[in-house]
């Protein structure tokens, strides 16, 4: 018998009703079928608007779809997905915390003693290079450190799915490079299946098993999956060297372009 998906989206459909008038509907994702197996790391790359933000909430128990099934190791996801961790785009750091009291923040909430919750974030911190600056506030801490202490805040919660909607799309490019190669570097020590959201071709093949291509909007649907069959480990600055990576992004590429173009042409009309 074959283990049942990380998570499964069945058929999803998401429609939105405008603010100011009733009549209006959206429909951001329609007829959407995607699953993660566990250990898998999967990224998800499609023109900006196109509701890959959305594919990630309605895995999280965030957003209910208006139609389809979201099931999680096999069962029906209700409510809130208990079983993943989900890392924001934007800061999700409470400015009034230090780092290591934002690390254990869920740990306190979920009813972990203090104290031990203390000893979990340390050990954390240490793990995403920030040993040592515990006791720093957001303020006083780089885009680089505030993601690391970002991702700890994720992990140090053991999640069996791990959620990620382009968590370094604001970092320079040596900064985002590092923090990629500490990505895989942590998920390849325990392997949790992995929804990663990007708008960059180039990390998605660095960094995945597989990468599944969005349409342009509205009614985003799959039309288009690549298994990335590049070695592990990887080094996300050299694995683009390869030439089975500039292949590979190619071939996507191919699928990828006309729907970013005409995203752009719907950015420009709105």
């Amino acid at each position: 018998m074959s283990e049942a998906p990380a998570l499964s989206l069945d058929n999803i459909t998401c429609t939105f009703v405008a603010r100011d008038d009733a009549s209006q509907r959206y429909t951001a994702v329609q007829h959407t079928t995607l699953s993660i197996a566990p250990g898998e790391f999967v990224s998800v790359v499609g023109p900006t608007g196109c509701g890959k933000s959305t594919l990630l909430n309605v895995g999280a128990g965030l957003l209910s779809p208006s139609s389809g099934k979201v099931r999680v190791f096999g069962e029906p996801l209700v409510g809130i997905n208990k079983r993943a961790g989900y890392m924001f785009q934007g800061e999700a750091l409470l400015p009034w915390r230090s780092a290591l009291d934002n690390v254990i923040a869920g740990r306190e909430f979920a009813g972990v003693r203090r104290a031990q919750a203390l000893e979990e974030g340390r050990v954390w911190m240490r793990r995403v290079g920030l040993g040592g600056f515990e006791d720093r506030y957001p303020h006083q801490m780089s885009g680089g450190m505030r993601k690391r202490a970002m991702l700890a805040q994720t992990l140090i919660r053991d999640p069996d799915i791990i959620l990620m909607d382009e968590p370094f799309s604001a970092l320079d490019i040596q900064t985002r490079q590092l923090m990629e190669n500490e990505v895989l570097e942590l998920w390849m020590d325990k392997r949790r299946a992995v929804l990663f959201i990007t708008h960059d071709l180039d990390e998605a093949i660095a960094m995945s098993d597989r990468v599944v291509v969005l349409s342009a909007g509205p009614g985003t649907h799959p039309i288009g999956e690549f298994v990335i069959d590049l070695p592990r480990p990887r080094d996300v600055a050299e694995v683009r060297m390869d030439p089975r990576f500039i292949e590979l992004h190619g071939a996507i590429w191919a699928v990828l372009r006309d729907e970013v173009l005409k995203g752009y042409a719907q950015q420009k009309r709105a």
